[in-house]
């Protein structure tokens, strides 16, 4: 239906807002990958530039919490009392904040440009466009060695992880779930969202990639083949990353939850801090970051070419050659670029989490998805859509495939939504910092930058179109056409 053309633009507003900032992963686990090819890791200890005079390298504290405030800490290479511990901050924090990040107090302050995190963004952007230039031919190639390598490391750090004392209170707290969390709300906020963005669903980079596929490829199975694969490997990186912090815990006489982190948080505070206290910490932080910077590549290289798929179909020349293509994903990659210059600031962590919160974020991915299903559904019809699917793979999906189209994934939708919009807070960084009315202005602008691609399409469509509603029904409707047509026909 050409009506919901707005699909297609929200998502690839999307996508491209994700590409934007997204990559900043990646110029972090860079700067820190270059960091890690030293005798000593830089963030294992105090007394460099970016240190304060409030650093110590505070570990062992169970003294401190069996203890009173008044007792004594032993910390390397001096005591503390524990009425002190509550100023004083790890190396691993001051590198984060104040070497990689240069953080500066507020939103309203980006202050100066880190020259090195620049260098580390367009060496970043010029691998991922010689790696996409050339279309999907050459990206699969280099897919096979991004996609598989991963594996090889998160199974040598699992040998060497499950090694470590106190592995196995991080593998127990991994497996034992707390059921009265599913009381909560954000807890079913932050699943959904992060089941919506793992499949990438919502951002048109599956469909754009899709569109390469013959014909009568058979996209039913690959959609269960690419879930169990999904799935399976957070479940095993899961043991990965628990086991670690297991031992992070046991070293530090804390309780496992102090220790686990989400977000950037896990990749560049926690993880390079447990790293700290293992033997031979460089190579298993080389190897850490390196398998990082591969997986971040992988992901990229999908959402950068979804994009580039999609403008290409959007305004096809069907004899502009190979340089049309090079030309385009230069450009692409150029914009991108100039966007994250805002990210490599001192206020850059700033930008970087009104991006990650409101452009992409599960609330864009929930409206974009409820928004499909109901197109799909209740518009196009799941049973012309079951028989569009059984003419390309030769056999009808099972019947519960068009309730979940139909029923269950809009409802889970809606429920989600409503949850993110009820319990609705302003945006924070760091749980301390408060960001100003005008920030969380900008990060809706964000939002409503693809969510109203839908209905103004919408309206825009019906506003053009001759005769009343009901005759222009009667005209759309009709046996289904399926034809093998580029992703420009949805778009």
């Amino acid at each position: 239906s050409p009506r919901a053309a707005g699909l297609g633009l929200a998502s690839m507003v999307i996508v491209f807002f994700c590409n934007s900032y997204y990559i900043m992963i990646l110029v972090w686990g860079l700067f820190y990958l270059v960091h890690s090819l030293t005798d000593t890791l830089p963030w294992a200890t105090c007394g460099h530039a970016w240190n304060t005079e409030q650093c110590a390298e505070l570990f062992h504290l169970e003294l401190c919490r069996n203890g009173s405030s008044n007792a004594s800490a032993g910390t390397a290479p001096f005591n503390l009392s524990c009425a002190d511990l509550a100023s004083k901050r790890s190396p691993v924090i001051e590198f984060w904040e104040n070497k990689v990040l240069r953080l500066s107090g507020d939103l309203s302050e980006p202050g100066e440009m880190n020259w090195q995190m620049i260098l580390c963004l367009v060496t970043t952007w010029v691998v991922v466009y010689f790696c996409i230039w050339k279309g999907v031919k050459s990206t699969g190639k280099i897919v096979y060695f991004t996609a598989l390598f991963p594996y090889v490391v998160l199974i040598l750090l699992l040998v060497h992880g499950v090694t470590l004392p106190g592995a196995l209170g991080g593998i127990v707290y991994y497996l034992k779930p707390d059921w009265s969390k599913l009381a909560e709300a954000q807890v079913w906020i932050d699943a959904g969202t992060q089941i919506f963005f793992s499949y990438a669903i919502g951002l048109g980079a599956l469909t754009a990639l899709g569109s390469y596929n013959r014909f009568h490829n058979n996209c039913y199975r690959d959609a269960y083949i690419l879930a169990v694969i999904n799935s399976s490997t957070s479940f095993f990186a899961g043991f990965v990353v628990f086991s670690v912090l297991g031992f992070m815990a046991s070293e530090q006489g804390v309780d496992i939850s102090k220790v686990a982190e989400s977000g950037p948080g896990l990749a560049f505070i926690a993880y390079p801090k447990a790293v700290t206290l293992m033997p031979l910490s460089p190579l298993w932080a080389t190897l850490f970051f390196f398998m990082l910077l591969v997986l971040g590549l992988d992901s990229q290289f999908v959402g950068v070419e979804g994009f580039i798929t999609g403008i290409l179909d959007l305004f096809p020349q069907p004899g502009a050659g190979s340089l049309r293509r090079e030309l385009t994903a230069a450009l692409c990659c150029v914009v991108c670029c100039l966007i994250d210059l805002s990210m490599v600031t001192q206020g850059g962590m700033y930008v970087f989490q009104l991006f990650d919160n409101y452009s992409a974020s599960g609330i864009t991915l929930l409206w974009q998805a409820f928004w499909e299903c109901v197109v799909i559904a209740w518009v196009y019809g799941a049973d012309r859509f079951m028989d569009d699917v059984a003419r390309m793979i030769g056999y009808r999906p099972l019947p519960f495939m068009k309730w979940c189209w139909a029923v269950v994934t809009p409802l889970v939708c809606v429920g989600i939504f409503v949850f993110h919009v009820v319990n609705y807070k302003p945006l924070t960084y760091n749980k301390t910092y408060v960001y100003p009315w005008w920030g969380d202005a900008i990060g809706w602008v964000l939002a409503l930058s693809s969510m109203l691609c839908i209905p103004c399409t919408v309206l825009y469509k019906l506003l053009r179109c001759k005769g009343s509603l009901r005759e222009v029904r009667a005209v759309r409707r009709g046996p289904s056409r399926l034809r093998p047509q580029p992703i420009s026909a949805i778009l």
